[in-house]
């Protein structure tokens, strides 16, 4: 499978997944944020680098979707990153900025989907979507091999924004 959007839907439901254990008090909620924190970062980056650029090419995919998201990815990295510095799991502060976390990210996947992803889906053609799959994923892959979730890594991400 290296359909773009595919690729894409498969993360935001791990993500989703991750969540659900990260809320879970029997679960390994340290080692979930980690698996998180990482998958959000490199995907995040692997859109920004890959997909993005490509899309906004497109006359009938709409700029300010694309600007959206990106602000989108800052504003769940923000989350992420306070989420990272509140401590370890279980206490009252780290369940809050789970929460916020779960918020910012719900309503990314929430609305890339039905903009981006749509216009993915009816716009480009899928061998084009298939030579994004493959830049997505070796890009997503690099990201992941740094452990970008650390949270000198988020800081870094954010400090290029800023």
């Amino acid at each position: 499978m290296d359909d773009v959007v595919e690729l894409i839907l498969r993360d935001h439901r791990t993500m989703e997944d991750l969540f659900r254990e990260m809320r879970n008090v029997e679960a390994d909620r340290a080692a979930a944020l980690r698996r998180l924190a990482d998958l959000l970062i490199a995907h995040a980056e692997a859109e920004e680098a890959e997909v993005y650029p490509a899309l906004r090419r497109y006359r009938k995919v709409d700029e300010e979707d694309v600007e959206h998201s990106v602000e989108e990815h800052t504003e769940g990295n923000e989350a992420l990153l306070a989420l990272l510095e509140a401590g370890p799991p279980g206490g009252d502060e780290w369940d809050e900025k789970l929460e916020g976390l779960v918020q910012a990210v719900a309503h990314h996947l929430d609305e890339e989907e039905r903009s981006l992803i749509n216009d993915a889906r009816l716009y480009v053609g899928a061998e084009r979507r298939r030579e994004l799959g493959r830049a997505f994923a070796r890009a997503r892959r690099d990201r992941l091999a740094s452990a970008p979730g650390r949270p000198e890594n988020v800081r870094r991400v954010l400090g290029r924004v800023r």
